[in-house]
């Protein structure tokens, strides 16, 4: 006899993520319970959607303000027995090394990807991820590194009796934004269509062609 597959609410399952396109924390899903602890210990507000209501936090809050309150909705709906999905990226008790190994996860694939490179496009599309001027990492290390730059030229006593490692901090941005500009050089030429070569005439037409000329 064939076991019946059991029946699932899936309205009772609670999804605490963030939209990409209005930057708000959203909660869908869930029963007037679960609604009810989203608004007591998240600060969650309830609002009427097309497809019926759901739950956001307020405008304007914080990222860490936005994480605290999520975690501990989400830890409360656990707590009551409710199911719920968390995105990662709400998840206060993640820890610290999980966004540095996405990170090296993610220089790992670049390599295996030019690695595996079979045209010049495939190779331009890393070096685009390298140092393209907004979101490459190459400028954001920069960015990274001028900041510790600022901050240390700031701070009382840092840069001691000897400045100069600190202050070769400038110089080192400053190389690391002409880099990204090789970078991006090379990588505007691998994009290139490639161009076929010049064919060489035949030899009969160039003998014909001396032929006259005599």
């Amino acid at each position: 006899m064939k076991q019946p597959e059991p029946d699932f609410w899936v309205l009772e399952y609670v999804t605490i993520t963030k939209d990409s396109r209005t930057d708000l924390v959203v909660a869908i899903g869930g029963t007037e319970k679960a609604a009810d602890i989203l608004q007591r210990t998240g600060g969650f507000l309830s609002v009427a959607g097309p497809r019926g209501d759901y739950h956001r936090l307020p405008h304007g809050l914080p990222t860490e303000q936005q994480r605290l309150k999520a975690t501990t909705a989400s830890h409360a709906l656990l707590a009551a027995g409710h199911s719920v999905h968390l995105d990662p990226a709400l998840n206060m008790l993640v820890t610290p090394d999980g966004e540095r190994e996405a990170a090296l996860r993610y220089l790992a694939r670049l390599a295996e990807r030019v690695a595996a490179a079979e045209t010049s496009g495939e190779v331009a599309e890393v070096l685009t991820e390298v140092a393209a001027p907004v979101q490459g990492l190459l400028p954001l290390t920069r960015e990274v590194v001028v900041r510790a730059w600022t901050a240390a030229c700031d701070l009382p006593g840092a840069l001691g009796e000897e400045p100069e490692p600190i202050a070769r901090l400038g110089d080192t941005a400053r190389s690391m934004s002409e880099a990204a500009r090789v970078i991006l050089h090379a990588r505007n030429h691998a994009a290139r269509p490639a161009q076929r070569p010049a064919t060489a005439p035949e030899p009969s037409r160039v003998q014909s062609s001396v032929s006259r000329r005599r």
